[in-house]
């Protein structure tokens, strides 16, 4: 590996945080989501790490497919459905679970499923209860279930929703949602899908059968004003570089473009090799974090593509090669999020495909 810039993904911290979405769901199905690449951490590195998963959920039909194509055997729910004839036999085809959100795809299903086998989908209805995104009103959920059923290629009628404010645990719109889900759920006979991570650790909707965790699984904290370690969270993701250079820049000469840090006096700086070229956040500020051995510093100035300025004057031990840690163990991901403006998410999600990843801990569960 001869790049400076890794992450680290630590696989026995991801099933310690599996096992505590298990412990919280109860009776209830796990379902962990792994769209986007399972937030940037590999997704097929991260199913099978998972094996003991109920389920997984994804975005598109092609994140499903290659799970499929990798060999994994669970449910697959594709939240965004099919959006065509073809997407709906190939999803039949490899035994996909499929999202319906909207009166178009009703039609597609109408129209195509008759050439279909029969039993060869399983639908789930996406319920809109509040945040106005994507999904069927309660009446036309309702009626969308009504249709469906009597068609000969449908097993399966489940019904998700999402909650928009579960990440504050007394906001009035998570009771709200409940409420208007319970509406379009009235003579539902297949899966029931609400809690993501956040609405899981809160208790704040108990009446489901499957359960969609997504961030917990990756060690942040999916609760506002509560940390990831406060809530017995492991960073899955740490991401790594070097120090690439060390120098002594003087009082009043600027760092960086846009000349927008100025040195009060003589200091001494570091070069870190990792940019937005790698995901670190460019909109980063002067004062976030890097951690350097068991010292935080702050970064200076802007972040460049391949590289970032670090002030070293309180850590006068540092030298070029040292190990830096961005942000995972010792630093964690939604504090360097906030100091940049953004969430936890974003961050993990974002690092690009030129960073490797390495996988400690592979022996699954």
């Amino acid at each position: 590996m001869q790049r400076l810039v890794r992450a680290s993904i630590d696989l026995e911290a991801l099933r310690h945080n599996f096992a505590l979405a298990r412990s919280y769901a109860g009776r209830r199905e796990v379902w962990p989501v792994v769209k986007a690449d399972a937030y940037g951490h590999g997704m097929i590195e991260v199913v099978r790490a998972l094996a003991d998963a109920d389920g997984f959920c994804v975005a598109d039909l092609d994140e499903g497919l290659a799970l499929r194509g990798a060999g994994i055997r669970q449910p697959i729910l594709v939240i965004q459905g099919a959006h065509s004839g073809a997407g709906l036999a190939v999803a039949a085809e490899a035994g996909l679970t499929l999202g319906v959100h909207g009166a178009e795809q009703l039609d597609v299903i109408e129209r195509d499923a008759p050439k279909l086998s029969a039993g060869a989908l399983r639908l789930w209805l996406k319920i809109e209860t509040g945040m106005h995104r994507l999904g069927l009103e309660a009446a036309a959920a309702r009626e969308a279930r009504d249709r469906l059923s009597g068609l000969a290629a449908v097993a399966e009628i489940g019904m998700m929703t999402h909650f928009a404010c579960a990440d504050s645990a007394e906001h009035p719109l998570t009771e709200v949602q409940a409420t208007e889900f319970g509406m379009a759920m009235r003579g539902a006979q297949g899966p029931i899908s609400a809690c993501n991570s956040a609405a899981l650790l809160t208790g704040r909707y108990p009446h489901d059968t499957v359960v969609r965790p997504g961030i917990m699984l990756y060690g942040a904290s999916p609760l506002l004003g509560r940390s990831a370690e406060d809530l017995g969270l492991s960073p899955v993701m740490t991401l790594r570089s070097r120090v690439l250079a060390v120098k002594e820049v003087p009082a009043g000469r600027n760092i960086g473009y846009g000349a927008t840090w100025t040195a009060p006096e003589r200091t001494r700086i570091g070069v870190v090799a990792v940019g937005y070229g790698d995901g670190y956040p460019r909109h980063a500020p002067s004062g976030t974090l890097v951690r350097i051995g068991a010292c935080n510093v702050q970064i200076l100035g802007r972040v460049s593509m391949d590289s970032l300025t670090v002030d070293l004057r309180c850590a006068p031990e540092v030298r070029v090669g040292d190990e830096v840690v961005l942000w995972g163990r010792g630093l964690s991901v939604d504090q360097v999020a906030a100091a940049a403006g953004t969430i936890g998410y974003e961050l993990l999600a974002g690092v690009t495909p030129r960073v490797p990843r390495e996988y400690l801990g592979g022996e699954s569960g």
